[in-house]
């Protein structure tokens, strides 16, 4: 269906239909009920793509997502999903490009081909070339996360610094003495991921202000690097009691670590960390956790780049946020590590 046959069925002019549409000119309030009626009557929809092309605008949002040799986490496919529906409630599509490795011509042909009109960015380093490739570019563009400059972009973050110090402050009011951090993969913190150093300078912070033992360990985002590494905490720091973390995709795998070795979660060792709530709530024992609103923050990053769109020149906005710990089946009160020869010793 297409606005000729919207006008015959109308008796007016094409044009007049146009009008009618756009809001460009004038129409009396007779004809533009008329016309009205027709559509109604119709199910008619303006063409997107030849609407954008009168606009010239694609109606298209980049997402520039990990590449895709990585396994998404769960928070990570969370922000994915909330940008998609905010989007489409937006009537606007969404292009995912991986970036990274051999990735970045995928980002480039996003950037330099003009085939978006806005980019969201994900995972953020301290010091990105993907942040200064926009601003050259002069593509609007918002963070879901940010660098190590935050007044230079717009984005929306998750206050990881203050959600680990948090962690630990939980722990240290439940007697726990003996804290580790296990943080994101090697890689990642030595390229300067900015969750990984956000992490590292909360628990720094609150195993300082708290007095206690902290041991910090970087672990790859997968179940076997979970086991992995608590297993080695366990044999290198035998009075250890307790784990914060970031590292989701690696969570499985720490459970099933401390399980073999006879620990029973949380009476002889606590985990709390930051995570998806979804994802905590389904683990067995459902994980103490601060819940990332990633729902909330992937609408707030569309709606920022599109009022981006509109004005470029708007200030840069922020939006930090730090929910509260929910606590669930993973804390509990520091206990004594059994010791070889107890029941279910290891």
């Amino acid at each position: 269906m297409n606005i000729g046959e919207i006008a015959r069925r109308s008796g007016v002019s094409r044009s007049t239909v146009s009008y009618a549409l756009s809001g460009k000119r004038p129409v009396s309030q007779d004809t533009r009920r008329r016309i009205q009626a027709v559509i109604d009557e119709l199910g008619y929809r303006p063409n997107a793509v030849a609407k954008a092309l009168k606009e010239g605008k694609t109606r298209t949002l980049g997402l520039v997502i990990p590449p895709a040799s990585r396994r998404l986490t769960d928070m990570q496919l969370g922000f994915v999903a909330s940008v998609v529906d905010a989007a489409a409630r937006a009537d606007l599509d969404v292009l995912l490009s991986p970036s990274g490795g051999e990735h970045d011509r995928s980002f480039e042909r996003v950037v330099g081909g003009r085939r978006v009109d806005g980019v969201i960015l994900m995972e953020i380093r301290l010091e990105d070339d993907r942040v200064t490739r926009l601003q050259q570019s002069g593509l609007p563009f918002v963070g879901i996360g940010r660098t190590g400059h935050p007044e230079e972009m717009s984005w929306v973050d998750i206050d990881y610094e203050t959600l680990i110090a948090r962690c630990v402050h939980h722990l240290a009011d439940l007697g726990h003495r003996r804290i580790a951090l296990v943080n994101r993969s090697a890689e990642l913190v030595a390229a300067g991921y900015g969750p990984g150093h956000r992490a590292q300078a909360g628990f720094t912070r609150a195993v300082a202000e708290r007095g206690l033992h902290g041991v910090q360990r970087c672990c790859a985002d997968e179940a076997q690097s979970g086991v992995t590494c608590v297993e080695r905490l366990l044999d290198d720091h035998p009075d250890l009691t307790a784990v914060a973390t970031i590292n989701e995709a690696a969570m499985p795998g720490m459970y099933r670590a401390l399980a073999q070795a006879g620990l029973a979660v949380p009476r002889d060792f606590s985990i709390i960390g930051v995570a998806a709530r979804d994802w905590a709530e389904n683990l067995h024992p459902p994980l103490t956790a601060a819940d990332v609103p990633a729902d909330e923050l992937g609408a707030r990053a569309v709606e920022m780049l599109i009022q981006r769109i509109a004005d470029p020149a708007i200030p840069h906005r922020h939006v930090l946020v730090a929910p509260p710990v929910s606590l669930r089946g993973t804390t509990g009160p520091a206990g004594r590590r059994p010791e070889a020869g107890d029941p279910g010793a290891r």
